[in-house]
């Protein structure tokens, strides 16, 4: 049964303790990575046989299994992926950035030029679940960026196939060479290359503690999008949200996994207690109910403060990835929400709609990290470099008090760059 906390009753550690995902994965992996780097493709197809239990005898998927997947996904499915695909890409078409110039001293131009990254790997998680909406919220944005070459990489079944619906949302979002490779393996490929699978400059996309830690390890040879923990939500409800409700938002996230966290803070004690009622009701209802009851009964928990103002300092402080604000007026609550990765505002807006539908990513910020770091955007799938121009007799203006500023850290030649050009007449 999920806890129940009354905030300034119980010290602080134990309001805001955070249960630590504890795995001893990194020597695994490890050898993972020098394996894929040394036998290619070899490796590829042995831990194919090994973790998926499918032989084969090549990883890319052809057109045909592309076109044979996408007639096997019932219509209206495939309707509800265009939508979703359209609202995704309106939402991440406004986050396009432009390059700019500056221009207003004399002899002067600096600016900042936007190029899209040019190669970017996609994971896609399969195992337990089949995640189509993960790949429209990687994918889109890499495409309105412009990266010329996007690769997609998911685990296979025991047949040696990838899900239709896997299939049948890359081919809705432009994804044209997708390879059946997941785990840590998958990231050694995009990482460095195999005989089928091509080297990227980036990997994106959530997966279990051995893609985690591949991410982690890679990260340098490749850039990488976040280290994405277990997912949560923290719902922020007044007391006259329903229960039920937030029962089944709190749920929605529990149910991905045992590791998942998901959060109450209320100012009703009567709301508490009816909501840890209500989980108990609807927890044996669910296909997935040994994870949900798992994650709830480990990670969940209930907190009580005395009014709304202390309710968003506790949500801030915990910065989860998913935050409901269950209130009238929520928007009233929105400045005072510092760090969240993904805001859901109002009664009637559970996070589910950003999982699948609504436009913002879902790939976001994990165990506080959204204190610091963004839900992945175009911004993740481009990088910015800076120029500077100077005419001569711009540099004759300000070169004295460059070459006196170098002189200040002890760089004599940094210093002497500068007044070689101004002393070149003298």
């Amino acid at each position: 049964m999920i806890r129940i906390m009354n905030y300034g009753q119980l010290p602080y550690s134990e309001i805001f303790a955070r249960e630590e995902q504890k795995t001893n994965v990194a020597d695994i992996v490890m050898d993972i990575i020098y394996t894929v780097r040394k036998e290619g493709d070899a490796a590829l197809l042995a831990y194919n046989k090994k973790f998926d239990g499918c032989d084969l005898t090549s990883l890319e998927v052809t057109e045909a299994e592309i076109e044979e997947a996408f007639a096997a996904v019932e219509p209206r499915f495939l309707e509800i992926l265009r939508n979703a695909e359209k609202n995704i890409r309106a939402f991440h078409e406004k986050q396009v950035r432009t390059s700019f110039i500056i221009n207003e001293t004399a002899g002067v131009v600096t600016g900042q030029k936007i190029t899209p990254i040019e190669k970017v790997g996609l994971y896609v998680p399969g195992g337990t679940a089949a995640y189509p909406s993960t790949v429209l919220m990687d994918s889109v944005p890499a495409k309105i960026a412009g990266c010329s070459e996007i690769v997609m990489v998911t685990p296979p079944g025991k047949d040696g196939k990838v899900n239709p619906v896997i299939l049948a949302a890359a081919k809705i979002a432009g994804v044209q060479r997708i390879f059946k490779v997941g785990g840590a393996q998958a990231v050694a490929a995009l990482a460095y290359g195999t005989e089928s699978i091509p080297k990227v400059d980036k990997i994106v996309g959530p997966g279990n503690a051995f893609v985690a830690e591949a991410k982690k390890q890679v990260f340098g040879q490749v850039s990488i999008d976040m280290i994405a923990g277990p997912s949560e939500i923290l719902v922020v409800a007044d007391g006259k949200s329903n229960p039920a409700h937030v029962a089944a938002d709190l749920l929605s996230q529990a149910e991905h996994d045992k590791l998942a966290s998901a959060v109450l803070v209320t100012d009703s004690q009567q709301l508490a207690e009816a909501v840890q009622a209500e989980l108990e009701r609807q927890i044996p209802l669910l296909s997935r109910a040994e994870i949900a009851r798992t994650s709830i009964d480990n990670n969940g928990k209930i907190i009580v403060a005395e009014d709304l103002r202390v309710v968003i300092d506790i949500a801030n402080e915990i910065a989860p990835e998913h935050l409901e604000l269950m209130v009238d007026n929520p928007f009233d609550y929105l400045d005072g929400i510092k760090h969240a990765g993904s805001i859901f505002m109002g009664r009637n807006c559970p996070e589910a709609l950003g999982d699948y539908y609504a436009g913002p990513n879902h790939t976001l910020p994990t165990s506080g990290t959204a204190r610091f770091s963004s839900p992945l955007s175009v911004d993740d799938f481009v990088k910015k470099s800076q120029y500077t121009y100077y005419t001569k007799e711009a540099l004759e203006r300000v070169g004295r008090d460059v070459a006196f500023f170098a002189e200040k850290e002890g760089l004599q030649a940094h210093a002497k760059s500068v007044t070689v050009r101004l002393d070149e007449e003298k």
